[in-house]
């Protein structure tokens, strides 16, 4: 899946003379956090959150005696040194980014112009999605050999129960002879598969309590 894909177009900006209170008038009435800057000529220049706003705010004793504050443009707060990504990017690229960098957002560019936005809440849903959390499921785990073919052999097992197989993870082990493989399957009883896995001698490790074969 690429980034084009789920961030949304219809970003909502501001320019670098508006003003801070311009900004949260912005923010409260769209229910967002973070506001790409951009200059004349429509090309991304900074990036301003609701903690950017906070952190240079004065303190709410203090909102009466420094009201200039607000009037001040958002060019003075904005954070110039923005992360961007192309909408070409795959999600599982930029999911990295948002863990390497701690940051919420990700303005999308093309061609020198912002295009876009995603927000780590956009990353977290299209990971459930990805994975299939989000419907009626289980979960297993199966440890093999790191060698080629492991994939399609458990595979092969999981098909003649004919259950779908929603998603697929791999795992490194501690043992880098040996690799987990993670299934998530439409079924909520994997009793069964979880029997024929380990009858071919592969070592389920997720599902193990007592009783669970058949």
């Amino acid at each position: 899946m690429i980034v084009e894909q789920i961030m949304k177009r219809n970003v909502i900006k501001i320019t670098t003379t508006n003003t801070i209170k311009d900004a949260i008038q912005l923010m409260e009435k769209h229910r967002i956090r973070h506001l790409p800057v951009i200059n004349e000529t429509d090309e991304l220049v900074g990036i301003i959150s609701d903690r950017d706003i906070r952190d240079a705010s004065p303190s709410v004793f203090d909102t009466g005696e420094h009201s200039e504050y607000f009037t001040n443009p958002v060019s003075k707060i904005m954070v110039t040194d923005v992360i961007t990504a192309h909408p070409l990017d795959f999600v599982e690229d930029v999911s990295s980014i948002f863990y390497e960098h701690h940051i919420g957002c990700l303005p999308i560019e093309e061609d020198y112009k912002l295009v876009g936005i995603i927000t780590e809440t956009d990353i977290l849903h299209t990971l459930v999605q990805l994975m299939g959390a989000h419907q009626p499921s289980s979960q297993i785990e199966v440890q093999v050999e790191n060698i080629t073919g492991m994939l399609a052999e458990i595979a092969t097992i999981i098909k003649k129960r004919n259950i779908n197989i929603t998603s697929v993870l791999v795992y490194p082990c501690e043992d880098l002879q040996k690799k987990v493989l993670v299934f998530r399957l439409q079924t909520m009883d994997p009793r069964g598969v979880i029997a024929d896995i380990e009858n071919n001698g592969y070592k389920v490790l997720w599902p193990n309590l007592p009783g669970m074969s058949v």
